[in-house]
This record gives C-alpha cells, sequence and structure tokens, in this order.
C-alpha cells in the first residue's frame, strides 16, 4: 500500500481488531491488552502507517491560544501591516482552532512594553508572537517563557543571543550592505554617506545596529574605501522642525554628502527636508511602502525603498505558530524574508500583489 492509503480500517483489519480498539492505541487512551497494544502498533510501523495531521486537527475541539505581542499602530503606522498579516492567518487558520490575542503596546515607551509582557505571561498561551523592539527588556521574559516551555515567534527583530521557536523578517545586516550598494552606484569620487536613525532607541535596537554595521561593511569592502566616508546621526526630537535644524547643520559641517540611509520606515522625513531646501544631488534609501514614502518615491526625491514585507511577518508569524502547534511540522529556525527593492517603476506591482 502507498503511504497516503493507510488508515486506521486498514490497521484494524490487518490485526483482527475494532477500528475504535487502534483508535485507542493510536491516541494512547482507554484500556487495552499488552498484547493488542503491541500488535497494533507493530502494524501500524510495518504499513508505516502516517496520521492525517490535517483531519484530525479539523474535527478537534482544542483551542490553540496565541498571544501577539506588537507595538500598537496608532503611534507608529508601520505596525498596522503587521497586524492586518495576523488577521490574514487567524481568518485561515481559525477552522483549526487557532485564536489570537492582541497585546497592544507603545513602541516609544518601555513601561507599556513590560506591562504588556506580564500580561501574556500571566495568560500563559499556547504560543508567542512578538516583535522584540526592545531587546534587553525582553530578555528576562525569553527566560520566563522558555521555562514555562512557551515556543516563542519573533518577528521583525532577530535577536541572535536568543533561540526562539522560529525568526521571520529580513536579514538586517545585509539589507544595510544593499543600501550601501544602491547609494554608491554612479556615486563619484569622494563622497560623504549618512545613516540616519530617526526616533529610535539605538542601543536598545539590535536590528537597527545591523543595518548600520552592513552598510558601513560594504563601503570598507570597496578597493577606493579611503574616498568614501561613513557618519551616522541620531534624529531624535519628536518635533519635525527640530528634526530639520539638525539636519540643516549636518549639511553645514559635512561636506560633499551625496547619500543619505534612513534604517527604518521614515525616509519620507528626511526626503521632505531635501526637496525643500532642494538639495538634489543626495539620494536617499529608506524602508518600507508607507503613503509618505510612497509620494517621495514617486516624485523622485527618493531613489529607492527596500521592503521589508511588515503584512507577511506577521502573517508568517501566526502561520509557524500553526505549524508547530496543531499540525506538528518542523519549520527552519530563520525565515529570511526577500530584500525587495522597490523604485517608482516598478511600485504598482508591489501594491498589486498586497491587495
Amino acid at each position: 500500500m502507498e503511504n497516503h492509503t493507510i488508515r486506521i480500517k486498514d490497521i484494524a483489519a490487518k490485526a483482527n481488531v475494532s477500528t475504535g480498539t487502534v483508535d485507542r492505541v493510536l491516541h494512547n487512551r482507554g484500556r487495552v491488552s499488552e498484547e493488542v497494544r503491541e500488535r497494533i502498533l507493530k502494524i501500524a510501523e510495518e504499513l508505516n502507517y502516517k496520521p492525517n495531521v490535517l483531519a484530525r486537527a479539523l474535527v478537534s475541539k482544542k483551542i490553540y491560544d496565541i498571544a501577539a505581542l506588537i507595538p500598537d499602530p496608532a503611534a507608529d503606522s508601520y505596525w498596522q501591516a503587521p497586524k492586518a498579516g495576523i488577521g490574514k492567518a487567524v481568518e485561515e487558520l481559525k477552522q483549526y482552532g487557532i485564536r489570537v490575542t492582541e497585546y497592544i503596546f507603545d513602541p516609544f515607551q518601555v513601561n507599556s512594553f513590560l506591562q504588556e509582557a506580564e500580561k501574556v505571561t500571566a495568560a500563559a498561551p499556547d504560543g508567542i508572537l512578538l516583535a522584540p523592539i526592545f531587546h534587553r527588556q525582553s530578555l528576562p521574559f525569553f527566560t520566563q517563557w522558555q521555562a514555562l516551555a512557551i515556543p516563542v515567534v519573533l518577528f521583525n527583530t532577530q535577536i541572535p543571543d536568543y533561540q526562539p521557536l522560529m525568526y521571520i523578517g529580513q536579514d538586517s545586516y545585509q539589507s544595510g550592505f544593499l543600501a550601501g550598494k544602491l547609494l554608491h552606484y554612479g556615486c563619484p569620487d569622494p563622497a560623504t554617506f549618512v545613516v540616519a536613525h530617526i526616533e529610535e532607541d539605538i542601543l536598545n535596537s539590535s536590528h537597527l545596529l545591523h543595518k548600520e554595521q552592513g552598510f558601513r561593511d560594504y563601503f570598507a569592502s570597496q578597493a577606493t574605501t579611503g574616498a568614501y566616508q561613513v557618519i551616522q546621526i541620531d534624529l531624535q526630537s519628536t518635533s519635525e522642525t527640530a528634526i530639520a535644524r539638525q539636519l540643516d547643520q549636518l549639511f553645514a559641517d559635512v561636506a560633499n554628502i551625496r547619500g543619505l540611509f534612513v534604517t527604518n520606515s521614515k525616509a519620507s522625513i528626511v526626503a521632505e527636508h531635501l526637496q525643500r531646501r532642494q538639495r538634489h544631488q543626495v539620494h536617499l534609501v529608506g524602508y518600507d511602502l508607507m503613503e509618505k514614502n510612497l509620494h517621495f518615491l514617486n516624485q523622485g526625491v527618493i531613489q529607492f525603498l527596500i521592503n521589508q514585507n511588515p503584512k507577511g511577518q506577521g502573517y508568517w508569524g501566526i502561520q509557524g505558530l500553526a505549524d508547530h502547534l496543531v499540525f506538528q511540522k518542523l519549520n527552519n529556525p530563520i525565515k529570511y524574508l526577500p530584500l525587495d527593492i522597490i523604485t517608482k517603476e516598478n511600485l504598482q506591482y508591489y501594491i498589486e500583489a498586497d491587495k
């Protein structure tokens, strides 16, 4: 018999017992004599019986509670996309008992994250999906959840010193390296390039540091590396006017800036400044298909956007937990999403694909 045709009733017929007896043995429930149990297990092994996990999940009444610990889209619109991805996955998986409770925290307030993470721990869910944007504060919770044997999937931010069930997102280092290559093309020697972090706690944001390191390493790898200077600017003010003043000071202090790399989804802030000051010689690379970013991409102020596929991160995060909890599938511990380079010429295809 082919593997896919083996059914419980086939084992029952060969063992000369009822299907109910086979079911009790295979699922280790109810009383069956040791002699019958051993005979059934031996026959199942000989026939290479594989349980139909998908069918079993459909008829099961078990509910799998997943906690999604995610930043508030109302505070930063970037997080609306992973939230939508989570919703899409839940809609597809609810028939298998997947239920997701969202624990929303303010991405600019550490205490908000701590409060919501405590709620997750108290709820003791079957699995956790987390965007660990607060690196240091996440680590003690990882220890707690490991002790509770709760599988955790990370998205958006990879933490190398923690071994989750799965990480889903981009290779931050390689995306920074790619940003350097994009800005380097067509740029005459010598030139200065700027890594701009906007509204981030850099020392607590490992993925941004990896992006910056990749960017720096690209230029260090060039034969004419001495002709290029890479500097960093940390724009922390919540006032766009204050950010504009900082950028004006940057251009006053540093000569021959030819490229800016914004490490998060806020490239539009820099783009607006470049357009207002008519700094057409400065090229700009950033991340994500945010509405404001798309406006400046179409106007040519932003040359390239690297799409991090935040919707896919949320979607595949829930799918990864469902594979582990419901379908008993082994997934790779790292799922890197493609480094999509978006220009105004190919933008429409990505927008259409996301609908």
